[in-house]
């Protein structure tokens, strides 16, 4: 590329409606990523940026993998796409048999589809077709919680409970119902919708289904740990197998989302196994490949895809479901996880960074909490950290937090309406699981002056 034509490119503006893109951000423009490493990105400009955020809690074994990119490129030089009603592949086998013992259900078979909403949508399509394939054609209702986030496809938005991103289309949404957040720090508040003890929101759980009639019930959709809507909320002790006592009761699938926490994020292989539940079907994305191939699928029970199968047919399906390229790519993923030991990886630099966060905020007046599992770690901002009071949301203080940190080369992920859908900020952490010490200090330290810079005049 000439000189001046980079020089051109490296900063976007926003797009217009001459042909160029329409940007994910509107209102400012976006610098031109060029080369990663590691948990490193640099611009066009030669800027140095950490990837604290793993793009948005996606990227695990790290940027630039050679070794992806190689397997990437023979494969679509070998069969780069074939139609998944007409061929399977060995690859997509291949990577199937090799998951398969690692996944937290019995007898496992995966639909691979290309990400979260996908994938989504396809669980509860298949908590439908199950359900009517063993006779029980009125269950149709598909509960979730309040302060979830499940994707942006209309079936998958229903059931996420994360205000901020209904609103504009709640005119389209209203099909699924919604139970309580597990969520401790703000349990009782009266608009944050959260309870916090496992008794409370397992009997919640229970009248909601009675109400509605238990016949009618098709699944209960939930993340093991609530990521970008609530940032990093485990729920209280015992909580999973008080819920998962009620769906059994009752005939409920449990579908369990790990598009966030699934492959190593949490510690573990896949969030639920901190818990000690089988769900029925598990919905996994983001890690599968690290950000390398838009990929993602959904893993039912053998119980559940025998019952599907017995049905004759799955009326369901995308253009690149079950890619061979996008298999190639998970497998090298998955075996790169495994040699490197990235998930024991994710465990120890996660303790190290809550550790880190903790020593730099602890009595920094605008740290809610601090909290996390894994590689999975979020700082809740508030206004007053006796009352948890939340900054109020025309002040912008997450944009302002990350903005801040970014200024000093620190990616970060975002959320908001933490509190009560509105309000309430939330800056979450989510790096390559090879982050180094030194790298894992400078996130914890370079939030704490992002904080400082963002909050300086706002008490």
């Amino acid at each position: 590329m000439p000189p001046d034509e980079l020089t051109a490119r490296r900063h976007v503006p926003e797009a217009t409606a001459h042909g160029r893109v329409f940007p994910r951000v509107l209102g400012r423009p976006l610098p031109v990523a060029v080369r990663a490493s590691g948990s490193e990105i640099w611009d066009a400009d030669g800027r140095r940026y950490l990837d604290a955020a793993g793009g948005a809690i996606v990227v695990n074994v790290g940027h630039g993998r050679e070794s992806i990119a190689r397997v990437m490129a023979e494969q679509a030089g070998r069969l780069g796409y074939v139609h998944g009603a007409a061929f399977s592949t060995e690859p997509l086998e291949a990577y199937a048999s090799e998951l398969g013992p690692l996944l937290p259900l019995p007898e496992p078979a995966i639909y691979p589809v290309s990400g979260g909403s996908e994938a989504m949508e396809t669980a509860l399509k298949m908590a439908r077709t199950c359900h009517v394939a063993r006779g029980d054609r009125d269950r149709q209702i598909v509960i979730a919680r309040w302060g979830s986030y499940h994707g942006n496809t209309l079936g998958a938005l229903d059931a996420s409970g994360r205000t901020p991103l209904r609103r504009p289309y709640e005119g389209w949404l209203g099909r699924f119902r919604h139970v309580s957040a597990a969520y401790e720090y703000r349990a009782g508040e009266p608009d944050a919708r959260a309870l916090g003890s496992a008794s409370e929101l397992a009997a919640e759980l229970d009248r909601v289904i009675a109400a509605a009639g238990p016949d009618t019930v098709a699944a209960f959709v939930a993340e093991p740990v609530v990521g970008a809507t609530l940032g990093a909320v485990s729920p209280p002790p015992g909580y999973w197998p008080a819920i998962a006592d009620v769906c059994r009761r009752y005939g409920v699938l449990l579908v369990v989302d790990e598009v966030m926490t699934g492959f190593g994020r949490t510690g573990r292989w896949f969030g639920i196994e901190h818990f000690g539940v089988t769900p029925d079907l598990l919905v996994a994305a983001k890690g599968a490949t690290g950000g390398y191939w838009p990929f993602g699928f959904v893993a039912a029970s053998g119980e559940v895809y025998s019952s599907i199968r017995s049905a004759g047919a799955f009326t369901h399906g995308f253009t690149h479901s079950h890619s061979v390229t996008g298999a190639a790519v998970a497998r090298e993923t998955l075996r790169i996880l495994r040699a490197e030991d990235l998930v024991a990886a994710s465990a120890h630099q996660g303790e190290r960074l809550l550790a880190g966060l903790r020593r730099e905020l602890g009595g920094h007046p605008y740290a809610g909490d601090v909290r996390g599992l894994g590689l999975l770690v979020a700082v809740e901002i508030v206004a007053d950290r006796d009352t948890k009071r939340p900054f109020a949301r025309a002040l912008g203080v997450t944009e302002r937090t990350v903005a801040a940190a970014r200024q000093g080369g620190l990616l970060l992920y975002s959320g908001t309406g933490v509190a009560n859908g509105v309000d309430g900020d939330m800056v979450m952490v989510g790096p390559p699981f090879v982050i180094t010490d030194a790298q894992v200090d400078e996130i914890a330290a370079g939030i704490r002056v992002a904080l400082d810079a963002a909050l300086a005049g706002l008490d």
